[in-house]
């Protein structure tokens, strides 16, 4: 990869509202930026949008009053008949005043398609009821055809440096028992995904019954809103909960069989760049999911992704993680672990994952701060030891705290980053062996005063990138 990764992901946004070169001259003064990771192709909210009715303004940039999301692609989508937004090929404009810095491009893809798409419903993921949904199945091989289509454009086009796919998803399983944050507020346990013609096709031919597998998950859905509901079962949460497995072993095939499906797609995408370009570099972002939930953390083998990854961009977000793993143990003490108080849950995933934190519910005032950024990343660095894979840390400044995650918390009683926090953070992934790391989620939410302690820890570290 040739140096540390100075990343920082940014959207169209900021670019519009500041102008090009003043963008760059921030990321590059403040934060010691040498990587631009943009937003390229977005069609959800999350990093792509300007702050909504004044409430991410950050100073700087312009105050807006937006209503709705202002993603999607950064240029023109060739591959898929899509024109550049407003007529302005933003991507090309970024790309060539980048190239003059000494700037590297990656571009993000996300695993949403936007609405307009012709064709669109054939891509889309079937609940076990059989409604459709709003994500994209990741085994159907027209979704798989979009996104190469995408990645042409993206490295015959643009020329970008590197590629980074993002699907912060789950399997069935963990998704209906709440395991994630905000898990609470994901609506029907009917609603998960994914049962879709293609995913059944693929099943039955490796053995797997889908009949057996549709049983299991009705089951499941009436344990999951019993729970929330709390009606305890007769013989407590935790035996019911592996009663249903012992009957339904299905359902964790299930989980596994989807999460085949996310690796299947993205060593395709790998392949893909590399007969595009074998300079070009492919990466994944792993969402902060796999640092609040055991069961997701065993599927997310990093030792698994390395040979099909140049890069892994780990999300160690701190600051919002506390509030983020409150919500989460809220989750799931309503389901599989209903009969520990909350309290208690969340000692036991601290001392199941290795961690020394704040206890419920003080951990969403205070966040995830004691050496959470570099024990996080040491780790992942020793997943991924003897590959050529390189370890991206992905670092909270800024990132919104939502009130779904407060609880009975104010906003104003969050854990905030600051220019020393964010300092701070960034020392502690490059001393864990971090080989690089993405400033997140997105420009235009961050305070400038807070972005410089990414290039103050930079400096002090003196790092070649």
């Amino acid at each position: 990869m040739g140096g540390r990764i100075i990343a920082i992901q940014l959207d169209a946004a900021g670019f519009i509202d500041e102008g090009i070169e003043r963008v760059l001259d921030t990321v590059q003064e403040r934060a010691a930026v040498n990587t631009l990771l943009l937003d390229v192709f977005w069609f959800s909210r999350g990093t792509s949008e300007r702050e909504l009715a004044g409430e991410r303004y950050r100073g700087h940039g312009f105050r807006l009053q937006a209503k709705k999301l202002l993603g999607g692609h950064f240029g023109a989508a060739r591959s898929l008949g899509l024109p550049a937004p407003a007529g302005a090929d933003v991507l090309r404009a970024v790309a060539a005043a980048a190239k003059q810095r000494g700037l590297r491009v990656f571009a993000t893809v996300k695993d949403d398609v936007p609405d307009s798409l012709p064709g669109r419903a054939g891509l889309l993921e079937r609940d076990f009821n059989g409604q459709e949904a709003k994500t994209t199945c990741k085994r159907n091989p027209r979704y798989h055809s979009l996104l190469a289509g995408v990645l042409d454009d993206l490295i015959r086009d643009y020329s970008v440096d590197g590629i980074m796919y993002m699907a912060e998803r789950q399997g069935a399983l963990t998704d209906t028992l709440g395991l994630r944050f905000r898990g609470i507020e994901r609506g029907l346990p009917g609603s998960r995904t994914c049962f879709c013609d293609v995913c059944r096709t693929t099943a039955e031919k490796q053995g797997i019954r889908f009949d057996r597998v549709l049983a299991g998950f009705r089951e499941l859905e009436r344990f999951v809103a019993a729970g929330r509901a709390r009606r305890r079962p007769p013989d407590g949460y935790y035996v019911a909960f592996w009663r249903l497995l012992f009957r339904h072993p299905e359902l964790l095939q299930w989980e596994h069989f989807w999460y085949e499906g996310l690796r299947e797609l993205t060593r395709s995408l790998y392949s893909k760049v590399k007969s595009a370009n074998p300079a070009v570099l492919f990466g994944s972002h792993i969402w902060p999911n796999m640092n609040m939930s055991p069961v997701i953390r065993a599927e997310q083998d990093i030792s698994a992704l390395t040979p099909y990854h140049d890069f892994l961009k780990v999300a160690v977000y701190h600051n919002c993680g506390g509030p983020r793993m409150a919500s989460y143990i809220e989750s799931v003490s309503q389901t599989a672990w209903g009969d520990v108080p909350p309290d208690e849950l969340l000692q036991f995933h601290y001392r199941v994952m290795g961690y020394e934190e704040e206890p419920y519910p003080q951990v969403r005032r205070t966040g995830l701060k004691r050496d959470f950024v570099g024990r996080e990343t040491r780790r992942v660095v020793e997943g991924a030891r003897g590959s050529r894979t390189q370890m991206l840390a992905g670092i909270d400044v800024d990132i919104p705290v939502l009130k779904a995650d407060l609880g009975a918390a104010q906003p104003s009683e969050a854990s905030r980053s600051t220019r020393q926090d964010v300092r701070t953070a960034v020392r502690q992934a490059f001393q864990a062996g971090a080989h690089g790391i993405v400033v997140s989620r997105e420009y235009t939410e961050m305070q400038l005063e807070n972005l410089s302690g990414v290039g103050d820890a930079v400096r002090e570290l003196g790092l070649k990138t």
